[in-house]
């Protein structure tokens, strides 16, 4: 019942953008920081971006001034805009929250940049 659920990923050539979308299945995320982390094989997961339930963000240094994290609380979703993507964000996209006490994964979205 409480879950996530990653969406948007897809294939996209460098340069382009994408904008990936983390569903919570309730409000009882929405008190808590949210996260975006990337996998990509053979790779350690990395955090990417974060936003906290007032809106500050964090963001990777690879990421920054590319990638933009922002919450839709009526909607109890997660984005993540995706600009100026280069072959290098190619990973699977996971969001991470925090509700009734744990932590939360959604089951991943796939970002394929070529170039």
């Amino acid at each position: 019942q409480v879950q996530l659920a990653e969406s948007g990923g897809g294939l996209v050539q460098a340069g382009g953008s994408l904008r990936l979308s983390c569903a919570a299945s309730g409000s009882a995320f929405s008190r808590n920081v949210m996260n975006w982390y990337r996998q990509a094989p053979g790779n350690q997961r990395e955090l990417v971006a974060q936003i906290t339930s007032g809106g500050s963000t964090n963001y990777a240094d690879s990421v920054k001034g590319r990638f933009a994290i922002s919450r839709d609380n009526a909607k109890n979703t997660v984005y993540l805009q995706m600009n100026s993507l280069k072959p290098e964000d190619t990973a699977v996209y996971y969001c991470n929250g925090i509700a009734y006490g744990k932590w939360y994964w959604g089951q991943g979205t796939q970002v394929t940049v070529s170039s």
